[in-house]
């Protein structure tokens, strides 16, 4: 599963709230990658709460 954070993102921290093996804030959301596959449900449901839309899953 391929997952990245567009520039919209606002730095909210919801995404990492969700999920943060994978999710961490700094100017926007970071993703570690290497950890997307292991918590795949847990990506999907903070792509699915980011308020602007900028997770984007594939």
């Amino acid at each position: 599963m391929n997952v990245t954070v567009e520039d919209s993102c606002i730095a909210c921290g919801a995404c990492e709230s969700i999920c943060e093996k994978v999710f961490t804030i700094s100017d926007k959301a970071e993703v570690n990658a290497a950890e997307v596959d292991a918590n795949a449900d847990s990506v999907k449901e903070a792509a699915e709460a980011c308020p602007v839309g900028a997770i984007v899953v594939g």
